[in-house]
């Protein structure tokens, strides 16, 4: 994977039985699955759980020793594809990406796989990004579970726990011949604990032997008639064996004393969070010996009727700990008990909030006023959030691109070319290059999925030369962008420009290969050009601009596909290695050859201080981290100057982008030798002494 190593990971994934494994949730997964007997993996990078696909990736030795298959999926679509082999086999297998958007992609396949059911074991790991660390539209898995009757399953964050809901994840799949669906929150994910391990095991079926003794069911493919029938299967069939398996195997908790007249129901995966708030109103402690009685829903959908009903019976009220909305969790608890005229008030949302992400002192507030009402219990208030003149003072600084990236000069060409042609709709996708629409490039109007950056253009057809532009990275392009996108505006016949980001790697999610990645990679094929499959699809005005980094030459390149009179797609292709993971590459060795005493030279920028005057355009084209201001030397100036700070990398841009726009010549170059020769000291010592004597001369 990339220039990353994960060779530390892999060697805990082979602990055997009685071993102590310690890590992060996502990892402890991975090391879960091949205690289950897992046949075959596959998915799509994304946060929260990127670690399992990298680790996975670097597993190879391993995974063959198992026979175990696994597969580093183009989308998140064809992960779920995958799970076809566990219709007809006796094969358990596991799909993994980030969640809500990759289970939107996903969900053709999904569909059918549960409409017709699973042989083997089949799991959905999905990260449930929701909440103040998200980077995407705040939706649940939970309504995807409803709608095609697949299990969700909500593990309370404990390495052992989560471990467990692995294993018997599958079981509850195969049991009730469905797929099962396991979400992890970001914080699950990066949850460090540890647990006991088991011996991985290899498994009894493997996709070997599925593929030498092909089995075909006719019941099991979504069809007329057998489609009619599915729908019947799940309801009358798999849901009930779903609930025997989960009130036998106990995967709901609980917490706290039996009896009381009021309690709390939980999601499995917010317990913490609701342990914490207990604990700081002095009702639970660090292990979760809480006061009251606490039912955690580790399985939250199907919901087991029994179990709600035995909780519920004696208590004057419930507070359902649910968090985003719609409250189906809550409108469900409500149907059980009425059907079985129990009057245990449900309080949820209206002492809850209706979105967002529910935090210690949310639940904290939220308790406070469920004992008022229901216990006549008065707590301690809450210590008032720091309101002080200083936490006033600070300033919002917007999410932005990292020092060095390739990607900041292409949006400043960008910039140029819209100052000179005026401005043009954009349309932006998802990937690193979505900073762009914030401060202080402010480029992109929409964005509608990923690798639907042209096709979100498609529907401006203007028709008088005004071309809009797409905008969409090479992750993105191999994800979808070059059928969805590209292949649709040929077939169209749009007169559009789309903008590929090659940065090498699928940088957003981790620096993961692609098909288009330059290093060669042993397990996977690379270096496939993106231009090659561009023409291929019948694109006939493409530009490559292979150095970004060159302002001049990329707002040439940008200028000349925004006015020629070629119609039809056009594409230009922005390339230049992604710098975090060129920093990540490059740094270890030049520290080896320093350390080695070998000549070395490092490229740095700065401002010349009695240059600058101050205007600070060269701060607006760029927004590099690491140009910023500082006072002014010259007591009568009044604006502060420019400054290059210690984080640079030496990419180039703050002066290119002085030279393409004509701004000032303040910006300069200077080398750092290390091991310097006895050239190099005679060459020092050679301009020190003409300087001085030019300086008192």
């Amino acid at each position: 994977m990339a220039e990353r190593s994960f060779t530390a990971e892999v060697e805990k994934l082979k602990l055997g039985a009685g071993a102590e494994f310690r890590g992060e949730g996502i990892l402890a997964v991975t090391k879960a699955l091949l205690q289950s007997g897992v046949a075959y993996v596959g998915g799509y990078q994304g946060s929260p759980i990127s670690h399992l696909m990298d680790v996975f990736s670097d597993a190879n030795d391993l995974l063959a020793s198992l026979d175990v298959h696994f597969e580093q999926s183009a989308s998140e679509a064809a992960a779920a594809a995958m799970l076809a082999a566990s219709v007809n086999y006796p094969l358990r297998g596991a799909v993994v990406w980030k969640s809500v958007v990759g289970t939107n992609v996903a969900s053709d396949a999904l569909s059918n796989v549960a409409s017709g059911g699973v042989t083997g074991g089949a799991l959905v790991i999905v990260g449930e990004d929701y909440g103040e660390g998200s980077s995407i539209m705040q939706e649940r898995t939970h309504a995807f579970a409803m709608k095609s009757q697949m299990w969700l399953l909500d593990p309370r964050p404990s390495l052992p726990w989560i471990v467990d809901m692995v294993e018997k994840g599958f079981e509850l799949s195969e049991a009730s011949h469905t797929p099962v669906m396991l979400e992890l929150r970001v914080r699950a994910c990066h949850l460090y604990g540890r647990f006991t391990a088991k011996d991985n095991v290899r498994p009894a079926f493997t996709v070997r032997h599925a593929a030498d003794a092909p089995v075909r069911d006719t019941e099991r493919i979504v069809l007329p008639p057998a489609n009619f029938l599915h729908e019947r299967e799940k309801i009358e069939q798999r849901w009930p064996a779903a609930v025997d398996f989960v009130a036998r195997n106990k995967l709901n908790e609980r917490f706290g004393p039996d009896g009381g007249e009021i309690g709390i129901i939980v999601q499995g995966g917010l317990f913490n969070t609701l342990n914490r708030a207990l604990e700081l109103m002095d009702l639970s402690d660090s292990f979760g010996d809480a006061k009251l009685p606490v039912y955690v829903l580790n399985v939250a959908y199907p919901l087991i009727p029994d179990e709600v009903r035995a909780f519920c019976a004696a208590k004057r009220a419930v507070l359902i700990v649910e968090e985003g909305q719609p409250e189906f969790i809550e409108h469900e608890l409500n149907t059980i008990l009425r059907r079985a005229d129990l009057n245990t008030r449900v309080v949820g949302k209206e002492i809850l909030p209706r979105a967002g992400e529910y935090t210690a002192q949310v639940m904290r507030d939220g308790l406070a006023q469920f004992l008022r009402q229901w216990s006549g219990v008065e707590t301690a208030p809450a210590p008032a959030p720091d309101t002080s003149d200083i936490a006033k003072e600070v300033p919002q600084r917007p999410a932005g691109f990292c020092t060095g990236c390739p990607e900041r000069p292409l949006f400043t060409a960008m910039t140029l070319v819209q100052r000179e042609l005026g401005q043009h709709h954009v349309s932006a996708d998802i990937g690193c290059h979505l900073f762009s629409i914030l401060p202080p490039f402010n480029i992109g109007n929409t964005t509608m999925g990923y690798g639907l950056g042209t096709a979100g253009a498609s529907a401006f057809k203007r028709g008088d030369g005004k071309r809009p532009i797409a905008v969409m990275g090479d992750g993105g392009f191999w994800h979808n962008g070059l059928t969805s996108g590209i292949g649709n505006a040929v077939f169209n016949k749009d007169d559009n420009l789309t903008i590929v980001v090659d940065n090498f790697y699928s940088a957003a999610t981790g620096g993961q290969d692609i098909p288009s990645s330059q290093a060669g990679n042993k397990h996977r094929s690379t270096r496939h050009a993106i231009e090659t499959a561009v023409r291929g699809v019948g694109v006939g005005w493409v530009r490559s601009v292979d150095n970004t980094y060159d302002v001049r030459r990329m707002r040439d390149v940008l200028r000349e596909a925004l006015t020629t009179k070629t119609t039809g797609p056009k594409v230009v292709i922005a390339q230049s290695e992604c710098m975090l993971n060129k920093q990540r590459r490059e740094r270890p060795l030049f520290g080896k050859q320093v350390k080695a005493g070998k000549r070395m030279v490092r490229a740095r920028f700065g401002v010349d201080e009695k240059t600058c005057t101050g205007d600070h355009a060269c701060i607006r084209l760029s927004g590099c981290p690491s140009l910023t201001i500082k006072p002014n030397p010259d007591p009568l100036k009044r604006d502060p100057i420019a400054h290059v700070d210690n984080s640079c990398v030496g990419c180039g841009l703050c002066g290119e982008v002085s030279h393409a726009d004509v701004l000032c010549p303040s910006f300069y170059k200077a080398e750092i030798v290390f091991n310097p020769s006895w050239r190099d000291r005679a060459l020092d010592w050679l301009r020190r002494r003409t300087i001085g004597l030019l300086a008192h001369g």
